[in-house]
C-alpha cells in the first residue's frame, strides 16, 4: 500500500508518483474471485461478503444491465447481500449470478425463508459481446466457478474474470479501440482500523486517464496506432457527432468496514462515481451503464465513520482502481486491442 506522506504541506493519498497498490480483499470481510473463460475473452467476478453485507447501489449510466439493485433502495425491506458479481456477456452474463446463488444456498448463505435461505446477489455486466465469438458468454456454472476462487489473498488484475474481454476508447469505433481490465486498490485510514477498497471493471466508451497527471493512458487511438486521439478534444472540435456502438460499461464495488446503512452507502457510492469521473472521459454517457455497488461489512471498531470522508478517499481509491485496470492489461492482438504496456512498455508495481 502506498506510503502516507505528512508534513507542513499535510497528508497526500494517492497524489503522490505511485498508484495505490492494496486489493479490496484488504476490507475485514470480504472475499473475491474470478472465472476467465478460455474459449473467448470474458467473465465474471465475485465479491463475497460472509454471512452479509449492507449494500447501496448508484446507477449513472444510461445503458446498464443489472440485478437485485431494487432492492438496495432504502426504502426496501431487504438490508444485507452475501454477494455481488461484476461480469462480462451483456445482458447474457447475468446468468452467472445463478451459480453465485447455488454456491451460497449450499453452504446456508442467505436470507432465511421456513426453512431455508434464499441468497441476495446483486449483479451488474459490462458489454464485451464484440471481443471473440458472440455465442460465448458467462453463465451459471461460470458463477459458481467463480465462488469456488474466491479468496482473501490479493487479486489478479488487467485481463481476468469481468475484466477479460473489455475495451477503452470506443467513441469513434472498435478499431481505434484498446484493451481495458479490472483492477483494485484500497487505502488504510491512519491512525484507525476503518478500511475502503475497490474492485472495478473498466469496459468504457471514454478514454482512460491517470489520475495522478490527468494524461491519458488508454484511449481512443489516432489514425495510424500512434498516440491518442484524445475523445473530449474532438468532440469539442465538432468530430464523431454520430452515435458509437453501445458496447461498453465499468461496473464496479466499493467495500469498507465501516458501519454504514443503506441510505449511507448509496451516497458512498454516488461519492465513488467522481473516481470514475476523475479516470473515465467522457463517463455515464448514454452508451454506458456505469454502475457503483457500496458494501459495509460493519467490521471497524470505530462507530462513528463520515459519509463524506469515506466517499471521498473511495472516489479516489476507484479512480486508481481505474487505472491499475488498464495499465495491468495485456494486449489481444487478435482483436487488435492494444494494452498500455505497448504503449508504456511496463505495468505498475
Amino acid at each position: 500500500m502506498l506510503a502516507v506522506a505528512t508534513g507542513d504541506e499535510g497528508m497526500s493519498v494517492g497524489t503522490g508518483s505511485e498508484l495505490l497498490g492494496g486489493c479490496i480483499v484488504d476490507v475485514p470481510g470480504i472475499s473475491l474471485g474470478h472465472h476467465t473463460l478460455s474459449s473467448r475473452p470474458t467473465g465474471c467476478s465475485v465479491i463475497l461478503c460472509g454471512k452479509g453485507a449492507v449494500a447501496g447501489v448508484d446507477v449513472r449510466g444510461a445503458a446498464p444491465g443489472t440485478r437485485e439493485t431494487d432492492l438496495l433502495d432504502p426504502s426496501n425491506y431487504i438490508e444485507q447481500v452475501h454477494a455481488v458479481l461484476l461480469s462480462g456477456g451483456s445482458a447474457y452474463g447475468l446468468a452467472a449470478a445463478t451459480g453465485v446463488v447455488r454456491y451460497l444456498e449450499e453452504r446456508g448463505t442467505g436470507f432465511p425463508i421456513g426453512a431455508g435461505v434464499v441468497p441476495i446477489v446483486p449483479a451488474a455486466v459490462l458489454m464485451d459481446l464484440g471481443v471473440g465469438d458472440f455465442s460465448i458468454r458467462p453463465d451459471a456454472e461460470a458463477g459458481y466457478q467463480a465462488c469456488l476462487k474466491a479468496t482473501r489473498e490479493p487479486s489478479s488484475e488487467g485481463n481476468v474474470g469481468a475484466g477479460a474481454g473489455a475495451s477503452v476508447g470506443k467513441f469513434f469505433g472498435p478499431a481505434f479501440a484498446m484493451k481495458g481490465g479490472l483492477g483494485t486498490a484500497s487505502w488504510t485510514l491512519p491512525g484507525t482500523d476503518i478500511v475502503v477498497g475497490a474492485v472495478v471493471a473498466v469496459n468504457a466508451v471514454g478514454d482512460v486517464y491517470d489520475p495522478r497527471s490527468s494524461s491519458i493512458l488508454a484511449g481512443a487511438r489516432a489514425e495510424g496506432g500512434s498516440g491518442f486521439r484524445d475523445t473530449v478534444a474532438a468532440l469539442m472540435g465538432g468530430h464523431g457527432l454520430t452515435s458509437p456502438a453501445g458496447a461498453n460499461t465499468t461496473i464496479g464495488v466499493i467495500a469498507t468496514n465501516a458501519p454504514f446503512n443503506k441510505a449511507q452507502l448509496r451516497k458512498i457510492a454516488q461519492l465513488a462515481h467522481d473516481g470514475f469521473a476523475r479516470a473515465i472521459n467522457p463517463v455515464h454517457t448514454m452508451y454506458d451503464g456505469d454502475t457503483i455497488f457500496a458494501l459495509s461489512t460493519g467490521k471497524s471498531t470505530h462507530h462513528a465513520a463520515d459519509v463524506t470522508v469515506i466517499g471521498t478517499v473511495a472516489a479516489q481509491v476507484m479512480a486508481h482502481a481505474i487505472a491499475r485496470a488498464v495499465m495491468q492489461a495485456e494486449s489481444l492482438p487478435q482483436y487488435d486491442l492494444p494494452a498500455w504496456r505497448d504503449y508504456a512498455g511496463s505495468a505498475p508495481g
